[in-house]
């Protein structure tokens, strides 16, 4: 039996269909981070304002989440953290959603933005890859056709973006792909330490890292009063922040986490390939983007690749599994 089957058997049928639903409306709420992100810069936001905005307006929200799982999750209440645990979530904490973010952010300063999204969309074959080779878990052959569909649409949705001028393409791509690098361990990593902490508990614990992670690196870099100017003098800004934090943040890291806890990372980081699709059109309409046709193959490719990942994620594990 597929490892991400004898692991997730307990999980019935259904609930394996509401988590991959789930994991694609994370993927969706996700994506919108960059049509946020470009709207904010609009307003005079740069990279660093931005991601530290992101974090400290979905900090309240993390806190509170910490708190109510430390009253309501009976299930985990009595499971205390083991060193190798505490150590396990601040990696989870700094590599997640910061340091993958920063090397993204980082990256694009050298290489164009078609480039860099044909790097970060490795991460669910480096999923696969690490689970593989260096976990020793075994991987069904479906889920390596299903990437490789995918990720042949998304080489077709951005291809008329690549290039490879720039200051220092070699480092500008080293960046990105230790970004995609970085979301791959971080996806790993939770998916072992949520059997033992709850879905809620480790989003919450590895958030709140990761926001003060940003917010130490901010005052290293920058005077902080620049931030309370920039909300001062543009303040959309505080709109645009809360939704970043809400609904780029937030939302979709509890969803991807709930969906990894039943159906399993690699199962997951396929499934957020859907993002870059959803992104097409949120760009045509926010931002009056144009789709092209060779776009919408590479969406259709996409799609075949979802679909075959969805029929794997949702399939009745008490049928025998063939290797």
């Amino acid at each position: 039996m597929p490892q991400t089957d004898a692991h997730h058997a307990q999980f019935s049928q259904r609930q394996r269909i509401v988590a991959f639903a789930l994991a694609v409306v994370g993927a969706v709420l996700f994506s919108n981070k960059a049509i946020l992100a470009k709207l904010m810069y609009r307003e005079g936001a740069d990279a660093l304002d931005t991601i530290t905005l992101r974090m400290v307006f979905a900090f309240p929200l993390f806190f509170a989440l910490a708190v109510w799982v430390h009253f309501t999750d009976h299930e985990h209440a009595n499971y205390r953290l083991t060193r190798k645990d505490a150590v396990n979530v601040l990696v989870v904490g700094f590599v997640g959603y910061y340091l993958s973010s920063m090397l993204d952010f980082t990256g694009l300063q050298y290489i164009s933005t078609g480039l860099e999204r044909l790097l970060l969309f490795l991460t669910p074959s480096l999923v696969l890859i690490i689970s593989r080779m260096f976990l020793h878990k075994h991987v069904d052959a479906k889920q390596w056709w299903a990437m490789g569909l995918a990720y042949l649409g998304i080489v077709f949705v951005f291809v008329h973006e690549v290039k490879f001028s720039g200051n220092n393409v070699p480092l500008g791509s080293a960046l990105v792909f230790g970004s995609a690098l970085s979301y791959a361990i971080y996806l790993l990593i939770t998916g072992e330490l949520v059997k033992h902490l709850g879905t809620m508990r480790l989003v919450a614990y590895a958030m709140m890292i990761s926001t003060a992670c940003c917010v130490i690196q901010y005052v290293l870099m920058r005077d902080w009063g620049h931030l309370r100017d920039l909300l001062t003098t543009h303040s959309v800004l505080w709109w645009y922040s809360v939704l970043i934090a809400v609904f780029s943040t937030f939302a979709p890291v509890l969803l991807t986490m709930f969906a990894v806890s039943r159906l399993g990372s690699p199962i997951v980081s396929q499934i957020g390939m859907m993002g870059p699709i959803s992104m097409l059109g949120l760009g045509y309409v926010f931002l009056g983007e144009p789709i092209t046709m060779t776009q919408l193959a590479g969406t259709a490719l996409v799609l075949s690749g979802m679909t075959l990942v969805g029929r794997m994620a949702t399939r009745k594990l008490s049928a025998p599994a063939h290797r």
